[in-house]
């Protein structure tokens, strides 16, 4: 190593932000070890680099001890003979003399090299880590590298992003070279560096889409309570104004539904429900069965169950294709939601009556039985 080696280090250091004093300890470091490897380990030394003109020495050391603890004349040194070597030497002192090998500083350039080019990779890592940790749960958008059967690679700036099958919209055809919105999942420190894991289908990626168009929302004057979704199909998102003036689901739908076509079109044709946020459960509830109609809800707090009335043409609109408008309206407001008809809420008040009816005859019976018997009783007696 040389001054210029040194000047490099502080280009480095400018530069990448890399600490110019950690990499030459790392140098020294390593020094150590390969002096060791090839020159022995017999004895304790120290390598030192020079921090200005970057000359590289090694330095043997001895313990001054009394005589009667001399052990290892590797490791220690008598205080008699210390003092042979400078009078100001006390018990417990190191002495140092230089054992730099003549052809150590071919070891010393290549092990520093090696050291330089390891601590650029991970101060990167380190510098692409910090980068994305911020971004976790926000947008990106990236270009797909490749597609395999299961998993989808996306180059997202200096780094390429995974995202697993379950993360991806079913049925969503995806080509390299591909320009793509991501949502970005996790991201994970690993020994070969940052590992970051996108989506699409996750229901982030909704919210940030309308985060991204409608600048209520941005503003925080809009604000989304909650958001369902099942990919590639149908999203349920709620919404609330925090000021009168503005209409949260006309905001979010946009002049001539222009922001929420945004999102749809983003997202491959994906419906979407824009509903009112309201703090009343039963509000809330009878909003996310939209766009069926409701009649009534009964809500049970303790047990956070609602049983939801529709009109008898509305129940298969409420309930949705394979359960998918309940399914979803569920997920939103987290609450359990049984949904009956008319009809059938008649039906089963009908039946409950009849049984309550049956029950009060057969109550009204067990009495004569018991006069019966005791008239039975009699008789016995009678004959004895």
């Amino acid at each position: 190593m040389n001054h210029e080696f040194m000047e490099a280090l502080d280009e480095l250091e400018k530069d990448r932000g890399i600490d110019k004093e950690v990499i030459i300890d790392t140098i020294e470091q390593a020094l150590l070890t390969a002096y060791k490897k090839n020159f022995g380990s017999a004895q304790n030394v120290r390598v030192s680099v020079d921090r200005e003109g970057g000359e590289v020495r090694v330095y043997s050391q001895r313990r001054v001890v009394d005589e009667s603890d001399l052990y290892d004349t590797f490791l220690e040194i008598e205080l008699a003979d210390a003092i042979k070597i400078d009078p100001s030497y006390q018990l417990g002192d190191i002495i140092e003399n230089e054992v730099t090998p003549k052809d150590f500083g071919r070891i010393a350039a290549q092990t520093a090299k090696q050291v330089v080019v390891q601590r650029i990779r991970e101060a990167e890592r380190e510098i692409v880590y910090n980068e994305f940790i911020e971004k976790e749960s926000e947008i990106v958008t990236g270009e797909i590298a490749r597609a395999t059967s299961k998993t989808v690679y996306v180059n997202i700036g200096k780094i390429e992003a995974s995202m697993p099958e379950n993360e991806q919209i079913p049925g969503e055809e995806y080509k390299a070279g591909q320009k793509i919105k991501v949502y970005i999942l996790e991201v994970k420190k690993t020994n070969k560096g940052p590992q970051i894991v996108v989506s699409r289908s996750h229901p982030g990626l909704v919210k940030r889409l309308f985060e991204m168009q409608v600048v209520e929302i941005f503003e925080g004057l809009v604000q989304i309570k909650s958001v369902s979704r099942e990919a590639g199909s149908r999203t349920k998102i709620a919404v609330q104004s925090i000021d009168e003036k503005i209409d949260p689901i006309g905001a979010c739908v946009g002049p001539k539904g222009s922001r929420v076509k945004a999102v749809v079109d983003e997202l491959g044709g994906e419906k979407i429900d824009i509903i009112n946020y309201s703090d009343d459960p039963a509000e809330f509830i009878s909003a996310s069965l939209s766009p069926s109609k409701v009649e009534k809800v009964e809500i049970n707090e303790e047990e956070k169950t609602a049983l939801v009335v529709v009109p008898d043409y509305q129940l298969s609109l409420a309930i949705g294709k394979s359960g998918q408008n309940a399914r979803l309206a569920a997920k939103l407001t987290n609450w359990k939601i049984d949904i009956k008809s008319v009809s059938q809420m008649k039906e089963e008040m009908e039946a409950q009556k009849a049984l309550e009816d049956v029950d009060f005859v057969e109550e009204n019976i067990e009495l004569p039985a018991q006069d019966i018997e005791l008239d039975s009783q009699n008789i016995d007696l009678d004959e004895e």
